[in-house]
């Protein structure tokens, strides 16, 4: 199984690369077209800012590669600041438009408790959902309230609920933890570095490339 994780020169992939890799896929660093077009699954890493994010793929011509592979319906997963670059828009840095691949915009987490809860949100965090959506999809058979691990301080925010998987509380607010619009998934976690569970994710990935 091929799997692509697309460089654009933003966010450490190594240990992307190595969870894959430790799964058994052929996983390959790249942003050519040709080889993301035939790759069976294709993964948007991502750290950092989504202006520069958006900024680094149009760089490299990614935003038409990644379109044109998603229209493909093979499986496509953006992790973290690659889930939020999925969406419409976000505000961080001022306005900045997305992939427009799932309606939504991205905002700065919001925080009820300012004085005891920081931004950003570097934890060990519960996702929690309806589990009777998540058989045939990157969530098939993680227990409800499992711990993820985030980093971040902006959250997506869909505009059809029915695209969201799972939801994780901080600071008394609810926001977008995974994503699902058809052939598109997202993780505002990091499952590569989530231990046993974050890499039954990405094996659940690898299955749903497989079909």
């Amino acid at each position: 199984m091929r799997i692509a994780i697309v460089d654009y020169d933003l966010g450490n992939v190594r240990s992307i690369l190595s969870a894959f890799d430790n799964k058994g896929a052929q996983v390959q660093l790249t942003n050519d077209r040709n080889k993301i077009l035939e790759s069976d699954g294709v993964v948007l890493p991502g750290v950092g800012a989504f202006k520069h994010g958006m900024e680094s793929l149009k760089k490299y011509g990614l935003v038409e590669i990644i379109k044109e592979y998603i229209d493909t319906g093979k499986p496509f997963m953006g992790i973290c600041l690659g889930m939020q670059m999925l969406f419409n828009e976000s505000e961080e840095y001022g306005h900045t438009k997305g992939l427009s691949l799932i309606s939504g915009k991205v905002v700065k987490l919001p925080r009820k408790n300012i004085c005891n809860e920081k931004l950003p949100h570097i934890s060990w965090n519960e996702i929690k959902g309806n589990v009777d959506n998540w058989p045939n999809t990157i969530l098939e058979g993680i227990r409800n309230s499992s711990d993820m691990y985030f980093v971040h301080s902006f959250v997506a925010q869909p505009t059809d609920e029915g695209h969201i998987l799972s939801t994780t509380e901080y600071s008394d607010w609810n926001f977008c933890s995974t994503v699902k619009k058809d052939n598109i998934y997202g993780c505002q976690f990091h499952p590569e570095k989530s231990g046993k569970v974050g890499l039954e994710i990405i094996n659940n990935f690898m299955r749903i490339c497989e079909k």
